[in-house]
């Protein structure tokens, strides 16, 4: 076994473990809160030094006061954009600088997976306007959407067919790409759902390959009591290990706030 994954694992069993103290807690927030900090100080000491965590909601040039828009337990943004401070450390960030999100659930079921497919085809449908110029390595081509669980299903595949059924309902079709152009095909919701010491359902999109085989599928599933955590560290660290050299085009923000008297003389 290699370091990574022994030192993953570990952390892995860590917050299983962890995640009992709050669990005496009489009112379900006092529970979740807790399990939400627990995943945000893993990233803080794991994650690179070029992208920041916060908590909030996502915004595009289109969007209005008072919209109603999903928050995010944790959003993965790129350090050198703004973001906006509505208080009490709840931000609205940017869809431009937005590279994840993760919602973390203290038991997962069908609800939960419904909830958390709604919220990731909202955020995909979301405009990004990027001037680009140069890139090297893999770019998400868009925002990537996870969902990181304590507790759920003993075997992925139950996990598996709640997202085929969240798709279902909510009318939101499932991607479609061949082996040689999906990494270029982005999901059309969730990206990752890992649930601690049980094991994920990923999208088979992107360079981290477990498809040796070269199958045309959508998703990857893998059961197995450790190596969740491993596999959402590499998965993240993928989307966010590159070089691009781009940035915000205001035009858009502009034409949505209208001034008045503007002469050129």
């Amino acid at each position: 076994m290699g370091l990574l994954k022994s030192h993953m694992d570990a952390i892995e069993n860590q917050l299983i473990a962890t995640s009992q103290i709050p669990a005496n807690a009489g009112h379900t927030l006092h529970r979740g809160t807790p399990r939400e900090s627990f995943i945000k100080q893993y990233l803080e000491g794991h994650i690179g030094s070029n992208v920041a965590i916060g908590t909030g909601e996502i915004i595009d040039a289109n969007s209005q006061p008072r919209d109603s828009r999903n928050q995010f337990d944790i959003v993965i943004y790129k350090k050198n954009y703004p973001k906006l401070d509505f208080g009490g450390g709840i931000s609205g960030f940017l869809i431009e600088s937005v590279i994840a999100t993760i919602e973390v659930k203290s038991l997962l079921d069908q609800s939960a997976i419904d909830q958390s497919v709604r919220a990731a085809n909202n955020v995909k449908q979301l405009t990004p306007h990027i001037i680009h110029s140069i890139s090297i390595g893999w770019i998400p081509p868009k925002v990537m959407n996870f969902v990181i669980a304590y507790s759920g299903p003993a075997q992925m595949s139950t996990v598996h067919g709640w997202i085929l059924n969240s798709h279902n309902t909510l009318n939101i079709p499932l991607p479609s790409w061949t082996h040689q152009n999906k990494t270029t095909i982005p999901g059309t919701a969730l990206d990752g759902v890992f649930v601690l010491n049980k094991g994920f359902v990923k999208l088979d999109n992107t360079p981290l390959n477990l498809n040796p085989n070269g199958v045309n599928g959508i998703h990857t599933i893998a059961d197995c009591q450790n190596g969740s955590l491993l596999m959402f560290f590499l998965y993240l660290q993928t989307a966010c290990d590159n070089l691009i050299g781009s940035w915000l085009n205001p035009i858009p923000y502009v034409a949505n706030a209208p001034f008045a008297n503007v002469r050129t003389i």
